[in-house]
């Protein structure tokens, strides 16, 4: 490996200036339609329509982060829009792609997977805007674990567990700190990860991604061996 940093440019943030500037083309010329030619009201709907979905969907990624990896020889970053965590490499257990049993059939989740050692240094270091934005996005992921176990009831038993208090290797965490690592220790119990990094974020294919992950984990297990 011939560097000590690389950084991650997701493919979802391509584009977003392109077509948010679409989308609000095509509002403006709905809106034309409507007041100025208004036989045309199946034309102006339409480009509303398009413009509306093509106008959502460039400003978020507008404001997707530019970069939402950076590999170093410590760890991995993640950067996300409500904040960023790092996780570093002696502290990974495991990685892969998520998969799932459903109906006798092996299903790969959009997620990579991260199995920690300890959660304690990822609970110290994300921001509280993130563990909260996470706790909202991973809900499907809550909802999977719990059919995991064939009973949905399940679902009200972790969700009540994740407003109590958490101990870790002697250190307590409340709030949403609390809720985040109750949600990690759930995920990992039926799902086999705490940590799950969206496909989103990407910038090449998940097994690629993974791959890379694993060459330099062992990169920094060797510098560490040395």
């Amino acid at each position: 490996m011939v560097t000590d940093e690389l950084l991650i440019s997701p493919f979802i943030k391509r584009n977003g200036i392109t077509l948010t500037v679409v989308g609000a083309v095509s509002l403006v010329t709905s809106l034309i339609i409507f007041i100025g030619f208004k036989g045309f009201f199946v034309p102006g709907m339409l480009c509303f329509a398009l413009g509306s979905v093509a106008l959502v969907l460039g400003v978020s990624k507008v404001y997707q982060p530019a970069v939402s990896f950076k590999l170093t020889t410590a760890g991995v970053a993640f950067f996300h829009r409500r904040g960023q965590v790092f996780i570093e490499w002696h502290n990974i257990q495991r990685l892969d792609n998520v998969r799932v049993n459903q109906n006798m059939e092996l299903i790969e989740l959009p997620y990579i997977g991260v199995k920690l050692k300890h959660i304690n240094p990822v609970l110290d270091c994300i921001s509280l805007r993130l563990a909260t934005g996470l706790l909202t996005e991973q809900r499907p992921l809550l909802m999977t674990a719990a059919t995991q176990d064939e009973d949905l009831q399940s679902l009200e038993g972790y969700l009540g567990a994740e407003f109590t208090p958490l101990v870790v290797n002697g250190e307590r965490y409340r709030g949403v700190l609390a809720m985040f690592g109750h949600r990690c220790q759930t995920l990992n119990e039926q799902l086999g990860y705490h940590v799950y990094l969206s496909i989103d974020s990407l910038d090449r294919d998940p097994k690629e991604f993974v791959a890379l992950l694993r060459q330099w984990q062992q990169q920094a297990q060797t510098s560490d061996d040395q």
